[in-house]
């Protein structure tokens, strides 16, 4: 007869091993076998092919060069009066004026009105060329982003900018 020394460890699932152990994490569902496929017929497979292989016609003109309207793209929003700050660099950006503050990071971005922002503080860098701007909400939440300047001076010049925005627009949301 065996006896264990320990206690019985089981094998560990972990995120490794079974992906499916991460909650919150959904994989693709696959369409039930029974259902009808989306089948592409024939006809329009030999349409695309023949478009394909015949030359076009090239006209001697030439075209304009403007793109045309697309009359469901929204117009870009016209410039506010008061102060904007804009800061940017290879992976992050920063915009804050009359709507509030924009921050952009890679492929991330979250945007607050002035009314939701309980404060939004500065800092530079003690060494090198590094911004960073932290917008703080009333929920004790806090979004940090961290630009990195062409030069020393320019962070001078956007913690300036910034502070005209933040006296402008912050003060009258509060």
């Amino acid at each position: 007869m065996e006896q264990s020394n320990g206690p019985i460890q089981q094998p560990l699932r972990v995120a490794s091993a079974d992906p499916g152990f991460i909650p919150g994490l959904t994989g693709t569902v696959a369409p039930p076998k029974d259902a009808p496929q989306d089948a592409v017929t024939e006809d329009a497979v030999t349409e695309d092919v023949t478009a394909v292989d015949e030359p076009a016609e090239v006209d001697a003109a030439p075209e304009d060069d403007a793109a045309p309207e697309d009359d469901d793209a929204p117009e870009p929003a016209a410039p506010a009066d008061g102060p904007v700050f804009e800061a940017a660099d290879r992976r992050g950006r920063i915009v804050a004026d009359a709507e509030g503050v924009r921050l952009s990071y890679d492929e991330e971005a979250c945007e607050f009105r002035w009314d939701e922002i309980a404060a939004v503080e500065s800092e530079k860098g003690r060494f090198g060329k590094k911004f960073t701007v932290t917008v703080h909400t009333p929920d004790r939440r806090w979004y940090p982003i961290e630009i990195v300047a062409p030069d020393r001076g320019g962070i001078a010049g956007w913690e300036t900018e910034l502070d005209a925005v933040l006296d402008a627009y912050f003060d009258e949301a509060s």
